[in-house]
C-alpha cells in the first residue's frame, strides 16, 4: 500500500525500487506479503504479479483482499476473486480478507450470501485461508468474530491506539476465539516514526539506541495475541532497519522498556487538541458530518506536529461531504456527548486549522 512512487503519484509505483525491496525482504525471511484491489489505484495487485516471479511465489503467503464495497450482487465476490485471481497470476490466494468491514458493510455482505461465496472459494482452492479486515467499534468487531470460523483477522493497532476500534480487547478476544490476529498499522501510517523532540529525548535517554519505529514495532511485538504484523515501507533504508528489527533474538520490551513507551505516549497526549474518546455518541449527525474523524484529524496534525498531512486527509471528508463545515449548530451532538465537549466550537476551530485558505 506504501510502496515508492514516480512523482509523488500513487498510481504509478516505481517498480524497480519496489521490486529490489520487497525480493530484498523476502530473501531475508519475510514470508507474508499483502495487497489488496484498490491499493495504488488497483496496480498494486499487477505488480505483486512480477514481483513473485522467479519463484518468490512459492516462498510467502499471499494476502489480498475482497473490495466488499464495490459487491453489489451475490455474483459480484465472484468477479472480483476471478479478477483479483488473473492480475496476481496465481490460482490460489493464501490468505483472503473481506476488507474494511465495518457495521454498513456487514450488513450488506451477510444479506448478499457471503457467507456461501467463501465456502465455495475454500471449496475449490482458490483461496486457502479467510480472514477479515476491520475499520470500525469494538461491538461490531466482537459480532463479526463470533458470526463465522474465521481463520485469522486484520485490526489496527500501536501504542497510541491502544484502544481505538477494536484495540486491546478486541486482540484479546479475538486471539481467545481462536483466530490468527494481524495487525496493521503499527507505526500509525508512520506518524510514530518520526517522534516530536521531547519525545526522542526519552527515547535517546535510553540505553540501546533504537529509532522511533523500531520502538513501535517492539511495542506490538510485546503482545504475545499478535500473530503477525504488516508495515509499509516506502524506501529501501526502511526494509533494512525493519528486516534487522525482526531479526534480533528477543525483540519483546521488558516492563521498563513500556514505561518509556509510557512516558512518550503521555508526551503525545499532552499535545491533543480535543479531548474525544470515539465513543460516538454523538453519531450520526442529522447533518452528516463525522465529527470523530474531524476531531482525530485535528488531534494528529498537532500531536504529530503534521498539519499538512492532516489536511490531506481533512480534504478527503470535504469530498465526502462530512467535514466540519456542514455543521448547523443544532447542538444534538452536545446533548450526548459524555465529555459534555463544546462540540460546534470545536468543530470551528478544526474547520479553521485544517480547511484549504481560498
Amino acid at each position: 500500500m506504501r510502496l515508492p512512487t514516480i512523482n509523488d503519484d500513487y498510481s504509478k509505483i516505481n517498480e524497480k525500487e519496489a521490486l529490489e525491496m520487497v525480493r530484498f525482504a523476502i530473501d531475508r525471511g519475510v514470508n507474508y506479503v499483502d495487497t489488496a484491489y484498490p491499493y495504488h489505484k488497483g496496480n498494486s495487485e499487477l505488480f505483486v504479479a512480477k514481483v513473485l516471479k522467479d519463484g518468490y511465489r512459492q516462498k510467502v503467503y499471499l494476502a489480498t483482499k475482497s473490495p466488499v464495497w464495490l459487491v453489489q450482487s451475490h455474483e459480484d465476490f465472484e468477479k472480483y476473486l476471478n479478477e483479483q485471481l488473473s492480475k496476481l497470476e496465481t490460482d490460489h490466494i493464501d490468505m483472503y480478507l473481506l476488507h474494511a468491514l465495518n457495521k454498513e458493510r456487514w450488513e450488506k455482505i451477510k444479506k448478499l450470501g457471503v457467507f456461501d461465496f467463501v465456502q465455495k472459494a475454500l471449496s475449490d482452492g482458490r483461496i486457502r485461508y479467510i480472514g477479515f479486515s476491520f475499520h470500525d467499534e469494538l461491538k461490531v468487531f466482537k459480532e463479526i468474530v463470533d458470526s463465522y470460523e474465521w481463520d485469522f483477522c486484520q485490526m489496527q493497532f500501536n501504542y497510541m491506539d491502544e484502544h481505538y476500534q477494536a484495540g486491546i480487547t478486541g486482540l484479546k478476544y479475538a486471539h481467545k476465539k481462536g483466530l490468527a490476529v494481524i495487525v496493521m498499522e503499527p507505526i500509525k501510517g508512520g506518524k510514530l516514526a518520526n517522534a516530536p523532540k521531547d519525545a526522542m529525548k526519552i527515547f535517546e535517554g535510553t540505553s540501546d539506541k533504537r529509532s522511533p519505529a523500531e520502538w513501535a514495532l517492539r511495542w506490538v511485538w510485546s503482545h504475545p495475541e499478535v500473530s503477525l504484523l504488516l508495515s509499509g515501507m516506502s524506501s529501501m533504508e526502511q526494509v533494512v532497519e525493519n528486516v534487522k528489527t525482526a531479526s534480533a533474538p528477543n525483540y519483546a520490551l521488558e516492563k521498563s522498556e513500556m514505561k518509556v513507551i509510557d512516558a512518550v505516549r503521555t508526551i503525545y497526549k499532552s499535545k491533543i487538541k480535543v479531548d474525544c474518546t470515539n465513543c460516538r455518541y454523538c453519531m450520526p449527525c442529522p447533518n452528516g458530518v463525522a465529527i470523530p474523524d474531524v476531531f482525530r484529524i485535528y488531534n494528529d496534525a498537532f500531536i504529530f506536529d503534521n498539519l499538512e498531512g492532516s489536511k490531506r486527509e481533512y480534504k478527503f471528508l470535504i469530498e465526502q461531504n462530512s467535514d466540519a463545515s456542514k455543521c448547523v449548530e443544532c447542538g444534538d451532538c452536545e446533548k450526548v456527548c459524555p465529555q459534555k465537549l463544546p462540540i460546534r466550537d470545536l468543530l470551528k476551530e478544526a474547520r479553521a486549522a485544517l480547511e484549504p485558505q481560498a
